[in-house]
């Protein structure tokens, strides 16, 4: 039976760093055998199908093809359907009366405990929020992710080590959700 995934590549065609053009990624990943592959922008989020391994060991497959192929590691972090979607209807903030800019999801390759991030103090940052979901956190951010204090602090390497995350803004976690629902 093929599962829909999307998988989602952490730090690629940011400011000219670890350029991988979509088109060859999508070759790539038909070259594994994967299916119905699709790119969605071009900051590394691809969809496709596969009848086989499971999210961490596709994740480990694909970081492993990226890096033979580029030349340079890349974090990759693949959820299926069904997690995309809960992720969406869990969200704690009102994205339907926000603006896409204004809300952010970050993906964690693991499940964080909250105590991890007791050393930032939310009250710092009002009127940012944020909030720990499954193995996601969720950031509103009403001037966007650019200007984000609370972003900064959230990404510290003291309280990341050992996770690997990435980030979507709200529209994106959306339309993956969607393609990954076909």
């Amino acid at each position: 039976m093929t599962t829909t995934y999307a998988a989602l590549l952490r730090g690629i065609n940011v400011g000219g760093a670890k350029k991988v053009p979509m088109a060859e990624l999508r070759t790539l990943l038909e070259g594994l055998g994967l299916t119905g592959v699709r790119t969605h922008l071009q900051s590394g989020n691809a969809v496709f199908g596969a009848d086989r391994g499971d999210e961490e060991s596709l994740a480990a497959e694909l970081s492993a093809a990226i890096e033979q192929r580029f030349g340079f590691g890349v974090g990759v972090i693949v959820r299926d359907h069904r997690y995309l979607r809960a992720v969406r209807e869990a969200c704690p903030f009102p994205a339907a009366e926000l603006e896409a800019r204004q809300l952010h999801v970050t993906y964690f390759s693991e499940a964080v405990d909250p105590a991890r991030f007791a050393p930032v103090e939310p009250a710092e940052f009002r009127p940012e929020e944020f909030r720990l979901g499954d193995r996601a956190l969720y950031l509103y951010a009403p001037d966007g992710l650019g200007r984000s204090r609370l972003a900064g602090a959230l990404a510290r390497p003291r309280l990341l080590k050992g996770l690997l995350a990435t980030t979507r803004n709200w529209n994106t976690v959306v339309k993956l959700e969607e393609l990954t629902g076909v």
